[in-house]
């Protein structure tokens, strides 16, 4: 349960701005800002125990969104088309499984209860029949929305109402959700100064009143003496994590909801902000306004779950930094969809649908560190753009993030642009490999209509289409093992990636970023070298190229000529 206060803002969205005139400008160096990005990050991999876990997105998810095409014309017949297409040209059979609403799906109005809507003209229906019927087709849906105020289009977003959007999802039988940053207010890093709680019950009887000098100070928590308030002390130094304040003797006389009064030092024009946890489990977060009016206590109020007997009340301030308030709010937005679709199946006498949950952070504040315990998978830079120097861009940040993706968890270098245009047919074949080898999620952003000819027979030799249904390379994207990509040599113009897969198999890539052919070759016993490649070592291999069906039997060295801006990806393994 959490109170619908607005935060301070955070000033994020002119990165995008900076990103886009450092592309445009011959100085820019997609490994050196990858390199200047990552320098702090300490890299590790996330324990069974503290990953998400909702049972979805073992293997990278799969589908189509409306936004790198459509941007902000969608409407209800628009969808069933790309639906209908997806199905007729076999990119549903292939894996492609989501079809994703991105911005602009909802209506500007909120219902009078509050609750999301679709567009009332673009989908005059609403939203569950839509999904009801991708359903029956075989797809699966997905909507989006903002940690923010508002979308990045301005219409309504999810921050201060994710129980209510979350419990919306879980009702119209929503299985994907990504969560925009857009319009976001961070979180305060201050905390207020207290000067008592008091606890009642519903029906207005108060059972405790404290005062916060008498409860314990924990760290930098301080009682200072304040002439303004009734009792002449507050108690400070609550900010950024520095310290806490406990109170462990509220006797409740049964089970239930009750209310909390917090009675606060006005001060300042800042907002405020505290975490109310209780026994050591329920979290609530307070959201205290900037201070106005003439007297010197502030009151704020929070229903509260109490269990019969004593109970423990702590308060703190966690948020130290934007990198903090991020991932508390996706975090939170996590639990809220878990909760919501338990609750409805429970309600509801269904079968749950766990929600697939993306995390579009844009990597400003390290996602890869925290993505894993608070979602499914998490944008790990700025938006993606359909041409080369983004595509290297984004590449370069991503694939230095290998132990971060696991089952469940993904780092995602967004959408795919493989055919949306302003790249070469081999960028296309580059771009897609780059992303399967890296264990991305595949979500295409093309207009899948147009494989589709006037008399509604698919294009069979159209070859977007055949390089999104590469099975080869799908197949390395879907592995098991669900591990990303590691580079194994670079030489700024050329990289070696290699993918460990199941069945003792490893996927090798030769990436040419140059504008001229590369030579290049690279010795497969290197790679009995690396962690978790478990290729046996033997004397030859069998080799496959997985674009052109090449076969070939090595011993020793996988060669190729590399076209520029192209790749060559071998699938290998132990001779019979």
């Amino acid at each position: 349960m959490k109170l619908s206060k607005k935060v301070t803002a955070v000033a994020a969205v002119g990165a995008g701005a900076v990103l886009a005139k450092k592309m445009k400008s011959k100085q820019f160096c997609p490994i050196c800002t990858a390199k200047a990005l990552l320098a702090k990050t300490q890299v590790h991999a996330v324990s069974g125990e503290e990953k998400y876990n909702n049972g979805v997105a073992l293997t990278p998810p799969m589908g189509w969104s409306s936004w790198n095409t459509f941007r902000n014309t969608i409407d209800e017949n628009l969808i069933k088309e790309v639906a209908v297409a997806m199905k007729k040209t076999g990119l549903l059979d292939a894996g492609y499984r989501y079809i994703n609403l991105d911005d602009c799906w909802q209506s500007s109005m909120r219902t009078a209860d509050g609750k999301l809507q679709g567009d009332l003209i673009r989908f005059p229906r609403g939203i569950k029949p839509l999904v009801e019927e991708l359903n029956e087709m075989g797809f699966k849906v997905g909507l989006y929305t903002s940690n923010g105020t508002l979308t990045c289009e301005d219409l309504p977003a999810s921050l201060y109402n994710e129980h209510t959007d979350a419990d919306t999802l879980a009702e119209w039988g929503v299985e994907y959700f990504k969560y925009d940053f857009c319009h976001n207010e961070a979180i305060p890093s201050v905390a207020p100064a207290l000067v008592k709680i008091c606890v009642g019950t519903p029906e207005g009887s108060d059972f405790a009143e404290i005062e916060a000098a008498h409860g314990t100070l924990q760290g930098g928590a301080r009682t200072f003496a304040d002439e303004r308030v009734t009792c002449g002390y507050s108690v400070g130094g609550l900010s950024a994590g520095n310290g806490s304040l406990v109170f462990d003797t509220i006797d409740a006389p049964e089970d239930g909801d009750y209310v909390l009064t917090i009675v606060f030092r006005k001060g300042g024009l800042q907002k405020k902000f505290l975490v109310c946890e209780i026994n050591g489990t329920d979290e609530y977060d307070c959201y205290f306004p900037a201070s106005k009016g003439f007297t010197a206590e502030g009151r704020l109020q929070v229903n509260v779950h109490l269990n019969k007997g004593l109970n423990t009340l702590k308060f703190y301030n966690p948020v130290g930094s934007r990198m903090d308030s991020s991932a508390r709010q996706y975090t939170n937005m996590g639990r809220e969809l878990k909760r919501a679709t338990r609750e409805f199946a429970e309600k509801n006498g269904v079968e749950e649908k766990p929600i697939c949950y993306s995390i579009c952070e844009w990597g400003l504040n390290r996602p890869w560190k925290w993505g894993a315990k608070a979602g499914n998978l998490w944008r790990t830079t700025m938006d993606i753009k359909p041409f080369w120097a983004s595509l290297m861009y984004i590449y370069g940040v991503n694939v230095m993030l290998y132990r971060y993706a696991s089952p469940g968890c993904w780092n995602d270098p967004d959408m795919l642009e493989v055919g949306v245009g302003g790249l070469t047919m081999e960028e296309n074949k580059t771009h897609f490999s780059l992303w399967c080898m890296m264990a991305a999620p595949l979500i295409m952003g093309n207009d899948v209509r147009q494989f589709i000819n006037e008399d509604g027979t698919v294009k069979e030799d159209d070859k977007v289409l055949a390089i999104l249904k590469n099975k080869e390379l799908i197949a390395i994207d879907q592995d098991e093992r669900g591990l990303q990509a590691k580079r194994v040599r670079t030489d700024v113009l050329t990289d070696v990636l290699a993918k460990p897969l199941a069945n003792r198999e490893v996927a090798l890539c030769f990436l040419n970023k140059s504008g001229q052919p590369k030579k290049m070759s690279y010795k497969i016993e290197r790679l009995h070298n690396e962690p978790q490649i478990e290729l046996p070592l033997v004397g030859s291999y069998h080799v496959t190229e997985v674009w052109d069906g090449t076969e070939l039997t090595l011993s020793d060295t996988v060669d190729a000529v590399v076209p520029p801006h192209g790749v060559k990806v071998f699938r290998i393994k132990a001779a019979e």
